[in-house]
């Protein structure tokens, strides 16, 4: 009976430690990368001395560079820190935020945007083992992505978000072929751009800087993912560097 009951007990482990292969922080609290990502925390937060940060954008110039496992470790290293932070999928045309809490993606931010009568934003909140993290998944991939995003359901959706919860975290769609995420970019506090390492390439990277300047985005800085360096776990490696 005992015997069944640890194996019980390692599928479970195994199974949870499968779901939160991108989630470093909750899986391995006190390896290198997560030490980054709490530095990478404390950067943004002395990154912004005159205002006071409480919406961040995570954004990259193509697809594949770590993005949403970037914002999601983010948004649990700010909400360990003891504020109450919301994560919003805002990749609206491949939304996988769901994926990296391992929750459904049934009905998220198109259904709210969509203005379903009788329903409001508590209505499509998730929770997960971090207390004080509420997450709002992408929800069914709508035709009109860029539309949602930037009508005036979505700028009151902001501006609601910003007083209920210390920190807001947006995770976006890549820049390049897209106008999503510079549509946000434009509009938060604040916004870090991630970089994979030896995969995206300076043109895309300039062309990604150039359509960021349109906005006057405000940006914090630079994570690059899977920069060599520190020891190899999960295969994460993110740096920090300050804008020149």
């Amino acid at each position: 009976m005992m015997m069944v009951e640890a194996v019980k007990k390692k599928k479970q482990k195994t199974k949870q430690s499968k779901r939160l292969h991108g989630l470093i922080t909750l899986a391995m609290p006190s390896s290198p990368v997560s030490e980054q990502f709490r530095t990478l925390r404390t950067n943004i937060q002395f990154s912004m001395v005159d205002k006071k940060l409480k919406s961040l954008a995570v954004l990259s110039a193509t697809s594949g560079a770590g993005k949403s496992t970037v914002a999601a470790n983010l948004a649990v290293t700010f909400t360990l820190q003891g504020n109450q932070v919301l994560l919003v999928d805002c990749d609206l045309r491949r939304p996988s935020v769901h994926r990296e809490f391992g929750i459904h993606n049934e009905e998220g931010l198109t259904n709210l945007l969509a203005n379903h009568v009788g329903k409001g934003l508590d209505d499509y909140l998730h929770t997960c083992e971090v207390p004080g993290l509420s997450i709002l998944t992408g929800g069914p991939v709508p035709p009109n992505p860029a539309e949602l995003l930037s009508s005036n359901r979505m700028k009151q959706l902001e501006k609601d978000t910003a007083e209920r919860f210390d920190l807001v975290i947006y995770d976006t769609p890549p820049l390049l072929g897209f106008t999503d995420a510079q549509i946000l970019a434009g509009r938060v506090d604040g916004n870090i751009f991630v970089v994979h390492y030896e995969e995206d390439t300076k043109e895309d990277v300039l062309k990604a800087s150039d359509s960021l300047k349109m906005v006057n985005a405000n940006m914090l800085g630079v994570v690059y993912n899977r920069a060599p360096g520190g020891q190899k776990e999960h295969s994460y490696y993110y740096g920090y560097k300050d804008e020149e």
